[in-house]
């Protein structure tokens, strides 16, 4: 039995029964990050006596007879964004190459408490900046599909290490699309989870400001929806440092099981292949008793958009440029020049303005979804982009064209779930489900659904 191929859900099984040691599983996904991490670079640091380590504590607690978490001996990689005790959080920067974390970001304690082994750090841009995983301190990540490819960004690193079976689940977070868009491109499934869902916070680094606080949370990557569902339980545990936090319940009260599907949303120019894949999800939630309705748009999603960019551009960008203009890497500075013009006209007032414009959206988007339960749509409007592909202002402008509502969704606060549902080649293609606040369970309810049709072939062995 190749344990480096199981679900999170399998090992959390075996393990327990004692059929399979920690030991054992913590092992086999060492040899499998040895074969395969030099062609794919997902994972930049790990410590292999440590994570043996963690798995036998593991094993010594079920030999006592101790109740075991939801993740006992489950491994699980972290991105280099989160705080990790006795590690540097780099965020893909030099120059945060020595800033070592003295404890747990709150996500990572959970993990830890739910008996999860911490396998390893994966890759993220400089500054977590962009849908593309490159940076000068860790070098790039190869999607393992295909590497002409982007892993997806800036949780890169993620969705390259659980697409080749390096860990069961991956740690990854989301402001726009970093966890959906990765899953994405490297076909696999991720959560990004309602805004007060998951507890994170860094106790390394500065308070963020207002506009990463309500859009930036921390969900999982995962090969099968129910271990996106056993990770999101271990994540979403209370932690009193995040004041973000809310103790609402995982499971919510019963509703329709209705679907709206929209193709185009905000006018975007959706793909025949990713409309192909809508299509095809919608047919499946059909089959499966749900009552799907095609509507020609969405609540505002390109207003949305734009509210992502004012929190963003108007709440700490000359001090990220600059500190770009430290590191010296070419692709976040490219990226932060083309926002330049855009960013030094705001007015005084902007962010002001733009957290007034959030509460109307929100609620735009809350009444819709109490009358359309799940919303089906693009991750994005095009197939997995070229690696590199934001190097050129048109490529930047492309992109941020192609992932509206990786944009546009993250001011609004409700949960988002990618599912892969195939293959265009050797290029995944997938799809989006949203719900309401706190509904993830609904968004995994119709993943699920759509999965049970069939998925693409995973994990799989780098090209």
């Amino acid at each position: 039995m190749q344990l480096w191929r199981l679900t999170a859900t399998d090992l959390s099984a075996l393990i327990r029964t004692g059929q399979v040691s920690a030991r054992e599983v913590a092992q086999a996904a060492l040899d499998r990050l040895d074969t395969v991490n030099g062609r794919i670079n997902a994972v930049v640091e790990h410590r292999p006596e440590e994570v043996l380590a963690q798995a036998e504590a593991i094993d010594a607690a079920r030999g006592r007879g101790e109740a075991l978490g939801a993740l006992a001996g489950v491994p699980v990689t972290v991105k280099v964004n989160a705080d990790q005790r006795g590690f540097a959080t780099t965020n893909g920067l030099r120059l945060q190459r020595d800033l070592m974390a003295a404890d747990d970001n709150p996500v990572v304690a959970n993990l830890r408490r739910a008996g999860a082994v911490l396998l390893g750090r994966t890759n993220t841009p400089a500054f977590s900046l962009r849908w593309f995983t490159t940076n000068q301190l860790h070098g790039d990540t190869k999607n393992p599909r295909d590497p002409a490819l982007t892993p997806g960004g800036s949780s890169g690193g993620a969705g390259a290490a659980v697409a080749a079976g390096i860990g069961a689940i991956a740690h990854g977070t989301d402001i726009a699309g970093s966890v959906r868009y990765p899953a994405y491109a490297c076909g696999v499934h991720g959560l990004r989870p309602s805004l007060g869902r998951i507890p994170a916070w860094n106790s390394s680094s500065p308070e963020r400001g207002i506009g990463p606080q309500l859009m930036a949370v921390s969900g999982p990557l995962a090969r099968s929806i129910a271990d996106l569902r056993l990770g999101l339980e271990a994540m979403a545990a209370p932690e009193p440092r995040d004041p973000w936090w809310v103790p609402a319940p995982l499971v919510g009260p019963e509703v329709p099981r209705r679907v709206a599907l929209c193709v185009r949303p905000g006018g975007l120019a959706t793909a025949p292949e990713v409309e192909a894949a809508l299509r095809d999800s919608a047919r499946r939630l059909a089959e499966a008793g749900w009552t799907v309705t095609e509507i020609a748009d969405t609540p505002p999603i390109r207003e949305a958009s734009e509210l992502q960019l004012q929190l963003w551009l108007g709440d700490g960008y000359a001090a990220v440029r600059a500190a770009a203009e430290r590191e010296g890497d070419p692709a976040a500075i490219g990226l932060l020049e083309s926002f330049r013009a855009r960013a030094e006209a705001m007015p005084p007032d902007a962010i002001a303005r733009a957290l007034t414009l959030r509460l109307t959206l929100a609620r735009d988007w809350s009444v819709f979804l109490a009358e359309n339960p799940v919303l089906l749509v693009p991750v994005s409007g095009e197939l997995p982009f070229p690696d590199g592909l934001d190097r050129t202002e048109a490529g930047i402008a492309r992109a941020f064209e192609a992932n509206l509502l990786q944009v546009g969704l993250a001011p609004l606060g409700i949960p988002a779930l990618t599912v892969t549902t195939g293959l265009v080649g050797r290029t995944p293609v997938g799809v989006q489900l949203v719900a309401a606040r706190y509904r993830e369970d609904l968004c995994l309810a119709a993943g699920a659904a759509i999965e049970a049709a069939g998925v693409p072939e995973m994990p799989v062995d780098p090209a």
